[in-house]
């Protein structure tokens, strides 16, 4: 079975290299928001980027080694994956409008030198100024990208906002997919980010959770319909919520919403991407097939965060109790339907 895996982490070697493209990317980074950057060399003598938020506390970690073509094409080799989607790994978040032009041009080398075997997702800034437009059109027209990254939210606004309606029109017109990447935490997390796997785990599903929730009781999608948004981190369990959020009782009452125009927007525009198979377990995994779809399900495995979770992710997949065909939705038709490939 052919394997597609639609989350692979990359980010500019240039990054290391070149001292005034990393204090550009320093300056990015917003500590008005509390978010921190250090360059540091870990143990293995490897040069490497720490982003903190709140101060002190980590949440992503960039190793140099980790994005050498090389090197990932060997371990995609190992795992059996035949092809696989580049993503940066939060910093989409931040980056400026000459940055975005400078890490598309390094995406798109990076993907023709693969042979055809890695894809990229365009980055911009979430704003319909003019340069934004004009820098997506180019990665999608010129460069061949397969759809576009954006943060779950931005500082401390949701995609659901009046202030990025404008590029998610032109992205609806251009009918390509998003890729929504859940943040290190989401707004409100000061109640969580004192606890390490609380912070880096948890948190990221509460942000995919209240990203979905927003974008669908928004209402957006009755203004942009060819909207697919594919949200990372099975959409923080989405699946675990769905049944609750929306009630299929008719009696009215409290908690009463049009649920089934919302029902018909999760049906049709929002999708949802494994963000590595093995940490969720068996059963929930099997759990989310059931109620959500294999045919919204989408496989990736996160590398480099984890090597295990790249050479047997898609075995983890494979071994589920579910129909060969939901397993090759997942694992490889999915994919390849929604982004193009």
């Amino acid at each position: 079975m052919k394997t597609i895996d639609a989350n692979i982490y990359w980010i500019p070697d240039e990054l290391f290299t070149d001292r005034s493209l990393r204090d550009e990317f320093t300056e990015c980074i917003p500590r008005e928001y509390d978010t921190h950057a250090f360059y540091y060399t870990n143990e293995d003598g490897d040069e490497a980027i720490r982003i903190e938020k709140p101060l002190g506390c980590e949440n992503l970690n960039y190793f140099r080694s980790d994005y050498q073509l090389e090197k990932q094409l060997a371990d995609m080799n190992e795992a059996g994956i035949d092809m696989a989607v580049m993503k940066l790994p939060g910093c989409a978040e931040w980056l400026n409008l000459r940055l975005c032009r400078i890490f598309n041009d390094a995406a798109a080398k990076h993907a023709k030198e693969s042979g055809g075997r890695l894809k990229a997702f365009a980055v911009v800034p979430p704003y319909a100024d003019e340069g934004c437009i004009q820098e997506l059109d180019r990665c999608v027209k010129e460069l061949g990208m397969t759809g576009v990254q954006m943060s779950a939210h931005y500082g401390n606004h949701y995609l659901d906002d009046e202030m990025f309606r404008g590029i998610l029109r032109h992205i609806n017109d251009l009918n390509i997919p998003i890729y929504v990447h859940h943040t290190p935490i989401p707004v409100d997390y000061q109640s969580i980010f004192e606890y390490n796997n609380l912070r880096r785990s948890f948190g990221r599903c509460e942000d995919q959770v209240t990203a979905i929730g927003r974008e669908l009781f928004s209402g957006m999608f009755e203004e942009l319909p060819n909207l697919k948004m594919i949200h990372s981190m099975l959409g923080g369990a989405y699946f675990a919520f769905k049944e609750m959020l929306m009630p299929r009782d008719s009696g009215g009452g409290r908690f009463s919403v049009n649920n089934e125009k919302v029902r018909k927007w999760l049906d049709s525009n929002i999708y949802f991407e494994l963000s590595h198979a093995a940490p969720w377990g068996k059963e929930l995994l099997e759990c989310a097939v059931k109620i959500l779809g294999a045919d919204h399900i989408i496989y990736g495995s996160s590398y480099p965060v984890k090597k295990v979770w790249l050479t047997e992710g898609a075995g983890f997949v494979k071994n589920l109790d579910i129909d060969q065909s939901q397993k090759q939705l997942i694992l490889y038709d999915n994919a390849k339907k929604i982004y193009k490939l």
